[in-house]
């Protein structure tokens, strides 16, 4: 028999969005609430099983007597509050991100980038050739996967689940200070002498392509990486017997990548290394 947890029904609180009134559960946030009325506001460092570092400020609405933008992803809907979120204050400051971050990092791999420079007419390349890029090579020490920095945002997702929000492993953090400021491990070691357990939880939430699998650069190298053309199968992890759900991405009838659901009461999206790597065996002809 699986227990089903039962939480007390929580009241509704009512607001108003974009000139119509809302109501929400209490405890919901400005995005829970924009994403309920189909409203498509762009964000980073938003994810459904963590909590947000409000780092990348995309998700910015404009809240009527409050002094500064607010978070949409992490402040609660408040009753009585009106809230806009199409504002020109609102798309000049998404905008103004979007331009910063296009300029100084690679986001070619970010699902929703591409649409969203187009929606919001950010024009990147107005910094010049000369606008700040770290240019470092992808870090490949490893079979499993690679740490392209020229993609990362440092929204700190990889960082909280590493660390006290899922996996409790803390193998890595955000070192330096300024443009030098990165996602690191301690004194910058490879991941082969880190405390890195190797679960690939950090991939999952990773919104950019900073961090993926080894299988999945090759094929981006190659020229043969094709989402289109892949099928996604859920199945259980026959590992061990906690019952973990893979999603097995397969492409040309090779398994590429495992990722997990984030709504599986048991993993909420998380992996052992077994389950998120161990699959060659499969492939074993």
């Amino acid at each position: 028999m699986t227990a089903i947890p039962l939480q007390p029904p929580r009241r509704l609180v009512e607001f108003t969005l974009d000139g119509q009134e809302t109501r929400v559960p209490e405890g919901a946030t400005i995005l829970d609430a924009c994403r309920a009325a189909g409203k498509n506001i762009p964000t980073l460092c938003e994810g459904d099983t963590l909590t947000p570092k409000n780092a990348c400020r995309l998700c910015v609405v404009e809240v009527e007597g409050a002094r500064t933008l607010a978070p949409a992803c992490s402040r609660r809907a408040e009753p009585g509050m009106t809230v806009t979120t199409d504002s020109e204050r609102a798309r000049h400051s998404r905008k103004i991100v979007l331009e910063l971050l296009a300029s100084s990092t690679d986001l070619s791999t970010t699902p929703g980038a591409a649409e969203w420079i187009e929606e919001y007419d950010a024009k990147p390349a107005r910094f010049g050739p000369d606008a700040a890029r770290l240019g470092e090579e992808p870090r490949v020490d490893n079979e499993l996967y690679v740490r392209d920095y020229d993609k990362c945002v440092q929204c700190y997702k990889c960082v909280d689940a590493c660390g006290e929000q899922w996996q409790n492993t803390f193998a890595i953090s955000i070192a330096g200070r300024g443009f030098d400021a990165r996602v690191a491990t301690e004194h910058d070691a490879p991941l082969t002498d880190s405390a890195c357990v190797y679960c690939g939880n950090c991939i999952e939430v990773c919104p950019t392509g900073a961090l993926s699998f080894k299988t999945e650069f090759d094929m981006r190298a190659a020229g043969t990486w094709n989402e289109t053309a892949q099928t996604e199968t859920t199945t259980i992890c026959a590992y061990c017997g906690v019952g973990c759900n893979l999603t097995l991405h397969v492409q040309d009838n090779e398994i590429v990548k495992v990722t997990s659901p984030h709504d599986n009461p048991v993993t909420h999206g998380n992996l052992c290394i077994k389950g998120r790597f161990g699959f060659q065996h499969v492939q074993q002809r």
